[in-house]
């Protein structure tokens, strides 16, 4: 699907998503949604994807939830397409990284939260304010509650404060802060190395970390010993060891 609200390039494996509403402080549209569902679907299916970095034109990362189309009647296409893009970080074998250079609220928190790795601009701000419009975050809360722990997640979904750029860092929301000047060449700088590590180790890990996660401590152990005889028996892993041997970049099958 093509939409001029959101822009798609690709940067040798990297597979940029861009949030392309400034106008509209990139609030998130059914249309924007859509786009985003699936460009997430084409990316992980396409071997030439090794990773997903999702930015955003303007001043603001995203405002959220684009409160002229809320009060449509029929909810229920708007709660699917939420429910797939506010899930795909628990759902994707391929690594997403963000890069916040403003704003964050609501939905936008969401789309950071779903990301692997999330680095931001200093002076970025943060709020789950759904609850100032009389509704509580929902669809992104699983993935909030992921990000920050249960507690924190409530917290913040009952005040609807704006928290700050040292406080997502110190709770693990954000994990990189740099100049704003420096964020898109860090942000790609990060997408471009995972996009040439191994997408069989990555995969196979993300999907392990997927399986695993509400696993009892005995089904993790045995599926951490699953996991780990597959990937020693992998063409990348012979490929890395080899290399590693002979002091050299290794040259993965599965990234070429």
């Amino acid at each position: 699907m093509t939409s001029e609200s959101l822009k798609i390039s690709h940067e040798g494996r990297v597979l940029r998503l861009t949030l392309n509403r400034p106008d509209k402080r990139n609030a998130l549209s059914i249309e924007l949604c859509h786009a985003l569902a699936c460009a997430f679907d084409e990316a992980l299916k396409d071997p030439k994807v090794g990773a997903i970095l999702i930015d955003a034109k303007g001043p603001v990362f995203s405002a959220g939830m684009d409160l002229d189309e809320v009060l449509q009647p029929d909810a229920a296409p708007r709660t699917y397409i939420h429910e797939k893009i506010f899930t795909i970080g628990a759902r994707s074998t391929k690594p997403i990284v963000a890069a916040v250079q403003g704003p964050a609220l609501g939905g936008g928190l969401g789309l950071i939260a779903n990301a692997h790795v999330a680095i931001a601009a200093q002076g970025c701000s943060f709020g789950l304010t759904e609850i100032r419009i009389a509704m509580w975050p929902f669809v992104i809360f699983r993935s909030i509650k992921a990000a920050v722990g249960e507690r924190r997640a409530v917290e913040l979904s009952l005040t609807g404060r704006i928290f700050n750029t040292p406080e997502a860092l110190q709770w693990g929301f954000i994990h990189e802060v740099v100049p704003p000047f420096e964020l898109d060449d860090r942000a790609t700088a990060v997408a471009a190395q995972l996009a040439e590590s191994s997408a069989e180790a990555i995969a196979t890990g993300l999907e392990f970390v997927h399986v695993a996660r509400d696993a009892s401590p005995i089904t993790f152990g045995k599926l951490a010993a699953e996991y780990r005889g597959r990937a020693f028996e992998s063409a990348d892993f012979a490929e890395g060891v080899t290399a590693f041997h002979e002091k050299r970049k290794p040259r993965f099958p599965s990234a070429s």
